[in-house]
């Protein structure tokens, strides 16, 4: 390798309880995808954001071009040739599609004092097209569908490449987890089409992915880089293994777990419909089961997901829990008649970040810890430790603050906030998007020991082949109508190619 482009020697960073990084270094040549893997809590967000001034490390260094900087903020990193498309989305949800693009960088387009909104506009629709996302550049992002908020996320670092003369790098971290595969072959081809410009390290849970658009590949665990490997010498397997340290299990969806349900009904839906998003819905949810619910993006199963847990309200229909008639006006009424819902933004809907682990893990139940109008800390703090050890969650203590913990870490507290609040149906929208392998097969376990104990799943996977490998039935939905009822028994489930044939 000539002079990297991005360089770092001996980078360390620790937090209370926690050792994030320990002594990583890895470089990046000019044109070059690297892809950066492992494991929830391995480092690898801690180091992008590193390499983007949101934190400081507490020792090694930086280096573009072979030179030595400092970066002590996001606008130093970009002025350095560093952009970043977060995870969690810097996106400001009140702010225009182009202020949140030119965030920063007001002073571009200042005229006699003012800001020029039509030049501001003109150079965000230009960055727009080069991600093929047609919208107006005044839009509050606050409008936008979390996929496109995710397309303005990138197309905001792709606008470094037209400020900055010469060669820059873009850190991509889980850029596709909410991304259909079309807009991923998108993404893919631009980042293709620049890189005589710009260089890129691409984070996700997707190995697919990874091998699909890398040329190297470093993995990480545990705060160190374990190994650095050709791409296209390796292979999902041994990526997964350099992760977790063995195989990739080969019952991955645990169908051997999968027992029929119960014939007892715990929900009934009858002629549901809303207006716009899906009609005349009718189906029964038994005890014991997973029922899936395949479709793309705009089939109506996610406005379904939450209608069933009254965040939204049909327009006609009737549901039936434990055979009792329900309508749900807001999501605390369905929480009450035991239905929950694991969202897919779990840092937005989910989780309330500056609570610790036992708060937000008691948080559905809290009635429950309250005696003579005051909290019971001693018993929160106990059955928080509980499943802390069951879940196998990694965290400092229940008091921690669960906004710092990993997406995979969070994950598991959502899914032990609604065991601890005893709810008999519990909807899963997504559950595995954006955790690693090894915590996917975590959530895997936890489904199948839920599904044992009697509880019923609603199932809207982040993969088709997820969907098949969990669900005990599956329904499929197009145009907001259900096109197909599978079953999904072990040693007998449909292929992806009878489902889709249904979906599309």
């Amino acid at each position: 390798m000539s002079v990297p482009v991005l360089e770092i020697r001996g980078v360390s960073k620790s937090f209370p309880g926690v050792k994030a990084l320990d002594d990583v270094s890895f470089a990046i040549a000019r044109g070059e995808v690297v892809g950066l893997i492992g494991e929830n809590g391995a480092g690898k967000s801690t180091l992008l954001k590193i390499l983007n001034g949101v934190y400081q490390p507490d020792s090694g260094e930086i280096l573009v071009d072979g030179r030595s900087v400092s970066v002590a903020s996001p606008r130093q990193a970009f002025d350095s040739g560093i952009a970043m498309v977060f995870q969690e989305q810097s996106i400001l949800p009140t702010l225009t599609v182009a202020e949140n693009i030119f965030l920063g960088r007001e002073e571009e387009f200042i005229r006699f004092g003012l800001i020029s909104r039509s030049r501001m506009h003109a150079a965000a629709a230009e960055e727009l097209r080069k991600v093929h996302l047609d919208i107006d550049p005044g839009m509050r992002c606050a409008d936008l569908a979390f996929a496109a908020r995710q397309m303005v996320e990138i197309a905001k670092a792709l606008s470094l490449n037209s400020r900055i003369k010469g060669h820059v790098t873009i850190l991509l971290d889980e850029p596709t987890s909410v991304l259909e595969q079309k807009e991923v072959d998108l993404l893919f081809r631009i980042i293709r089409d620049l890189r005589d410009r710009a260089s890129f390290v691409f984070i996700s849970h997707r190995l697919e992915e990874v091998l699909d658009i890398s040329d190297r590949v470093y993995v990480m665990r545990d705060g160190k880089v374990v190994k650095e490997l050709s791409a296209r010498s390796a292979s999902v397997k041994d990526l997964h293994q350099l992760m977790v340290g063995r195989q990739l299990h080969h019952e991955y969806y645990r169908e051997a777990r999968q027992v029929p349900p119960s014939p007892a009904v715990v929900l009934a839906a009858e002629g549901l419909s809303r207006h716009g998003a899906f009609h005349d819905v009718s189906f029964d949810l038994h005890e014991g089961e997973v029922l899936g619910i395949a479709g793309v993006v705009g089939s109506g199963r996610e406005d379904l997901a939450r209608c069933l847990a009254g965040h939204r309200r049909p327009d006609s229909g009737t549901l039936h829990i434990a055979g009792a008639a329900v309508r749900f006006a807001a999501p605390h009424e369905a929480a009450g008649a035991g239905v929950g819902l694991v969202p897919a933004e779990r840092k937005v809907e989910g989780l309330v970040a500056p609570f610790s682990v036992a708060e937000n893990m008691t948080l559905a139940a809290l009635p429950r810890f309250v005696s003579h109008g005051a909290i019971r800390f001693a018993a929160e703090l106990g059955v928080a430790r509980d499943w802390i050890e069951r879940l196998k969650i990694k965290t400092p203590s229940p008091d921690t603050m669960v906004g710092s913990l990993s997406g995979g870490n969070q994950q598991k507290v959502v899914l032990a906030k609604w065991r601890i609040a005893g709810v008999r149906v519990l909807i899963l929208d997504h559950p595995t998007r954006g955790i690693d392998v090894g915590a996917k097969e975590d959530v895997y376990d936890l489904i199948r020991d839920m599904t044992a104990e009697g509880l019923a799943v609603i199932l809207l996977g982040d993969t088709l082949e997820e969907v098949i490998g969990l669900s005990s039935r599956i329904l499929v939905m197009r145009d907001g109508a259900i096109t197909a009822r599978l079953d999904a028994p072990p040693g007998g489930k449909p292929r992806q190619v009878d489902i889709l044939r249904h979906m599309v």
